[in-house]
């Protein structure tokens, strides 16, 4: 076989299109392959109206596979025709993307290697390529897939936001709980974040969206509201976010204990115990049992915080929200008789958007698929080791 008929086979290449000269250069280990075509009328890359050619683009070059250890290039004059309703165009290549720097398989071959590597960088010392043009194979693989992206309902949605940097910098995430899916990204946590979201679906989509969980973020509450008919009584508020206000008001109290005991007889039992305070009952390392054990006998103001968590864990175990709702009454009876001002602010905070705490009931939602995704874009923020990413992806 001849090493024109050769590459043609292995790019793929039919006509109109024919490889007419292969140059081989052993000391630069290196491939090049110039395609010609033969006359022909082309489609409008527009409206696939055929015409004949008018001129050509200058030559332009694309990295393919390496042929062994060598890299091959390959070089063409793109034909251009002159469509009477969109103008002067260059025709579609079938070997490449417009304006891609490699053809297809190459840029295949790119993905690939950037999904097994940890890093962008670790990928293109492999690749011989230049960060760039990785993030230009990036962008032009999830432009494809967003293409390829079938309209299809969607029942339950988890809304979370992102931090991508210090300084307050957030970004909005919207996920398909059932299928797993990121289904929308936008900068900050404002309700103009989420609302181009629901304004994008069609009626059907929208109407077909159950539940939408969160967490008591005002802002996602009301877009979530003026999105969907009948919003508000599609949300949920995620019953992880409720117990890290709770979290937050047991730290608290620790806080506010620890330096009472040190200021009142000069050292404190609570010292190096923030942590304990923070686990649930079940996860307790046991390493740490004994001593836990041990702070909950002297009866501490933490101590009866810890509890009144604890007590509201089981609101989600009950099967019926009538039972729930009975559970629910006794807690925050409790809580706000505990006489610990963060306990108080943390169970009137969670009364004030109880109606849509109790709709987990009818849904059984939560936001921790958006959680385990946001872990993956954290990993994903690390791969550039130390370079800054900006919103659109580039270094």
């Amino acid at each position: 076989m001849q090493d024109t008929k050769l590459f043609e086979t292995i790019l793929g290449l039919q006509a109109p299109w024919h490889i007419a000269r292969v140059a081989l250069e052993t000391a630069t280990q290196r491939v090049d392959l110039w395609a010609e075509h033969d006359a022909t009328r082309w489609p409008c890359p527009e409206c696939q109206q055929l015409l004949p050619c008018v001129d050509h683009a200058e030559e332009r070059m694309w990295r393919h596979l390496d042929t062994c250890q060598f890299q091959t290039h390959l070089h063409a004059r793109i034909p251009r025709v002159q469509c009477p309703t969109h103008g002067v165009k260059q025709v579609r290549v079938p070997w490449a993307e417009p304006r891609a720097r490699f053809t297809q398989l190459m840029e295949r071959l790119i993905i690939d290697v950037v999904q097994q590597c940890s890093t962008v960088i670790g990928a293109c010392r492999i690749l011989s390529i230049t960060w760039d043009e990785a993030w230009g194979v990036m962008e032009r693989a999830v432009a494809r897939g967003q293409a390829r992206k079938v309209v299809r309902p969607m029942r339950y949605l988890g809304v979370d936001e992102k931090a991508f940097r210090k300084g307050q910098v957030y970004h909005t995430i919207v996920c398909d709980l059932e299928r797993r899916t990121v289904e929308h990204v936008a900068e900050d946590r404002r309700a103009d974040s989420l609302a181009p979201f629901f304004a994008g679906l069609t009626p059907a989509q929208r109407d077909a969206i159950e539940a939408v969980a969160m967490d008591m973020w005002d802002p996602y509450i009301k877009a979530t509201r003026e999105g969907l008919t009948n919003g508000a009584a599609r949300v949920v508020f995620d019953r992880f976010h409720i117990m890290q206000e709770m979290n937050t008001a047991v730290d608290l109290v620790r806080k506010q204990e620890h330096r009472t005991l040190q200021r009142t007889t000069g050292t404190s039992v609570l010292t190096g115990s923030k942590y304990l305070w923070l686990y649930s009952r079940e996860r307790l390392p046991e390493k740490h049992a004994q001593r836990f054990k041990d702070l909950q006998a002297l009866e501490l103001k933490v101590g009866r915080a810890w509890a009144i968590k604890e007590a509201l864990r089981d609101l989600w175990h009950y099967e019926s929200k009538e039972w729930a709702m009975r559970h629910w009454k006794e807690w925050y009876f409790w809580a706000t008789h505990s006489r610990l001002p963060a306990v108080i602010k943390a169970a009137r905070t969670v009364k004030r958007h109880l109606d849509n705490v109790m709709t987990y009931f009818d849904h059984r939602i939560t936001n921790a698929t958006s959680e385990g995704i946001n872990s993956k874009i954290q990993t994903l923020k690390k791969t550039p080791m130390g370079f800054a990413i900006t919103t659109t992806g580039k270094p």
